[in-house]
């Protein structure tokens, strides 16, 4: 028989009761395989494995403080295929930028394995597999905004030149041509975070980590920067983990939605949402738009419950 396990992402917690959709998505399909007179397997019906860009398995995080221990992290376990644009909501203080920091090796695990594009994450690190953005743009205010954007490229040792092209590229990937020379107090701070996002592709990493960088700014702002995220996601096919308090902004980005719990950080719930890649604002009003944001608030809920 040709075992076919399906790609989702995984729940961590044993004392939660999947929902019986996601129950079923998670359990492996048996499909019969032809077999030949000399008995070896056909492997054609059986595609192949899609590539994880990250995998964790029971993580734990556990911070020393003048006060005690701080369980940061409790036992989390997900994998997230290649080319997935995979958000993590929940409260404040459940570990969500905490797990990020866990997968750019800002931060080492107590326990469990952790791989980023097959290799561990100080290799992924020292390999410069991925790029952070924080949560404001860390721009330096004496560079102009090309200055900020090539300073990863020099500290790499990029050529003047090629640093000069990937400077034009990303800043026209991001709407910003023609701003080159100015400096960050002369931009907006939506423009500032974009030009955050610019520099951190700009060395081309796999892997595309962002902080809730919207949080602080306006809804208008934000949901103008939601669109254009997603074109620069289609584009350019990264991975992208994206940390948000925002059940909308969750929903309308993501291929699937990591719901975490209170402190010490547990998975709640994994879902999936299977919109069109390219997607417009208007999506929101749909009824199955509106069916997966209640299910994370349905997710937020069940987690304060172990704290009850």
């Amino acid at each position: 028989m040709g075992l076919r396990m399906s790609k989702a992402l995984k729940l961590d917690h044993p004392d939660v009761t999947l929902r019986p959709d996601v129950r079923e998505s998670s359990v492996a399909s048996i499909e019969p395989v032809r077999m030949n007179n000399t008995a070896e397997v056909s492997t054609e019906s059986i595609p192949a494995p899609q590539r994880l860009a990250v995998d964790v398995r029971n993580v734990s995080l556990t911070f020393e403080t003048a006060d005690g221990k701080v369980d940061a992290l409790s036992n989390v376990s997900l994998q997230i295929a290649d080319g997935e644009f995979v958000s993590f909501i929940g409260p404040s203080g459940c570990g969500k930028t905490t797990m990020l920091r866990v997968i750019a090796d800002l931060q080492q695990p107590t326990a469990g394995t952790l791989l980023v594009n097959g290799m561990t994450a100080e290799q992924a690190r020292l390999e410069r597999r991925y790029g952070y953005v924080f949560q404001a743009p860390a721009l330096f205010p004496w560079r102009t905004i090309e200055k900020n954007l090539k300073l990863p490229l020099e500290i790499m040792g990029f050529s003047d030149s090629e640093q000069r092209q990937r400077a034009a590229r990303y800043l026209a990937l991001v709407n910003l041509t023609g701003f080159e020379r100015k400096f960050p107090w002369q931009l907006s701070g939506g423009m500032q975070q974009r030009v955050s996002i610019a520099r951190a592709l700009s060395f081309d990493p796999e892997l595309l980590l962002m902080d809730e960088p919207f949080g602080a700014l306006d809804e208008i702002v934000r949901d103008h920067l939601n669109e254009q995220l997603l074109q620069l996601w289609d584009k350019t096919g990264k991975t992208v983990l994206f940390v948000t308090h925002s059940i909308p902004e969750a929903v309308f980005l993501s291929t699937k939605i990591v719901v975490m719990s209170p402190r010490p950080g547990r998975i709640i719930d994994i879902i999936d949402c299977n919109f069109p890649r390219v997607r417009t604002l208007e999506i929101r009003e749909t009824p199955e738009f509106l069916k997966i944001a209640q299910r994370v608030r349905v997710g937020l809920r069940a987690g304060h419950s172990y704290d009850e």
